[in-house]
């Protein structure tokens, strides 16, 4: 998923007008030097690929995009939980739900190959106003009444 994420950005951002940097993080140091270019460069927003590991380190990024105040969006909630902008993403307990739909059909004698490939068709748009206005952004309420969830 990550590399069909970068391959995604790398065409869409031109056609928007937006210049990006790819940095590749797979440690925490490597998380810390990232950031380290970021006081450099001074991007006007973060976009954090999904990553199991970048998800895990949600409380790193929360404290590092604040410590900067940078923007920043992420594929899923707990990142925006912990702190972030806001995330767009497939709804996770959704998708989870699936799973345990999928392993109760086994269980019942189904097999798998008999039952069809589903992708997610559920997604979330979460938008954390705390963060936002410690960032001095002011979230259009229009953007706001279509959120999935705002966090105060």
């Amino acid at each position: 998923m990550f590399l069909k994420t970068l391959r995604e950005v790398k065409e869409a951002a031109p056609t928007i007008g937006l210049q990006i940097q790819i940095l590749n993080a797979t440690t925490i140091g490597e998380i810390d030097a990232a950031f380290a270019t970021f006081s450099r460069v001074r991007p006007d927003a973060l976009f954090v690929a999904p990553d199991a590991f970048f998800t895990d380190r949600r409380g790193q990024f929360a404290t590092l995009t604040a410590r900067d105040k940078i923007p920043a969006a992420y594929s899923n909630r707990e990142l925006v939980e912990a702190g972030g902008l806001m995330s767009y993403g497939t709804a996770l307990a959704d998708m989870f739900h699936q799973v345990g739909v999928y392993t109760g059909n086994i269980l019942k004698g189904t097999q798998p190959a008999d039952l069809p490939v589903l992708q997610s068709t559920k997604f979330e748009f979460v938008i954390n106003l705390q963060t936002a206005r410690a960032l001095g952004i002011e979230v259009p309420s229009g953007l706001l009444s279509i959120a999935d969830e705002v966090i105060e």
